[in-house]
């Protein structure tokens, strides 16, 4: 317990005014309540800071996704000094994104690629997964937002009738898809492949094969603490080529970086 006020400092400390990308996930934990194991999600917000450094700035516990839970985190970090976030890139959380027009207007919402691709093969069995994954690539990277669609259509109609699910997605959330395009791939690297997140969850997943079911949503919260603290430790360089990702993003957004 020791560590509880350490922890309500961190999560109240002061943050940068402008954060170019932010990303925003869940993972899910077993946590005992009343002597009943409840399923409870741990939201974390990862910003990389105009210094191109990753940053946890706050881990939030428990609520049911909705636009208002979203507003109150988002208002949260504008109330700890957070004026200005150019990108936030999350998976389809719902709310996510009537919250962010809300508390940031100017923020583009971008879908997180990786869940997107991860979303559609989860329809596909095994035998196909290797040639469909390699055949949504043609859609994420392609060099503009019309090739893209042209690959979109493409794959639709190549893997649709096998799959009548998997595509639909796609199409609904193109408009949160498609503002990578207009990136070259330094850029885009940062905003989908979310290296940066990705490795921060398997520190956190790491956590769930450590100890099934926490005694309560306290005990989460102090792991996911300690975890994040170790894994900051290590946060000391900036993102592969960031000189020149923050010269596009001062380009795409101008006046927005200070």
């Amino acid at each position: 317990d020791k560590i509880l006020p350490q922890i309500e400092d961190w999560q109240n400390r002061p943050l940068d005014e402008v954060y170019p990308v932010v990303y925003i996930d869940a993972i899910h934990y077993s946590v005992r309540d009343n002597g009943v194991i409840r399923k409870l999600a741990a939201y974390v917000i990862l910003g990389i800071n105009t210094e191109g450094k990753k940053e946890v700035l706050s881990i939030t516990i428990g609520e049911n996704e909705s636009a208002k839970f979203w507003l109150s985190v988002l208002n949260e970090l504008k109330n700890r000094g957070v004026k200005d976030i150019l990108i936030i890139c999350a998976d389809g959380l719902s709310g996510i994104k009537e919250a962010i027009a809300a508390a940031f207007p100017k923020t583009e919402y971008q879908r997180c690629i990786v869940h997107q691709v991860r979303n559609t093969l989860k329809y596909v069995p095994d035998k196909d997964r290797k040639a469909f994954a390699a055949d949504l690539k043609t859609i994420y990277q392609a060099s503009d937002e019309r090739k893209a669609l042209a690959a979109l259509d493409t794959v639709t109609e190549k893997w649709a009738p096998k799959y009548p699910n998997s595509m639909k997605r796609w199409r609904d959330n193109w408009d949160a898809i498609s503002p990578i395009f207009k990136f070259s791939t330094a850029v885009r690297k940062v905003i989908y492949t979310t290296n940066a997140i990705e490795s921060l969850n398997s520190t956190y997943r790491r956590l769930n094969r450590q100890r099934s079911v926490f005694p309560s949503d306290t005990a989460l919260l102090k792991a996911l603490y300690l975890a994040t603290h170790e894994i900051a430790k290590k946060w000391t360089m900036p993102l592969r080529n960031w000189g020149r990702v923050l010269g596009e993003l001062e380009i795409m957004y101008p006046d927005r970086l200070g």
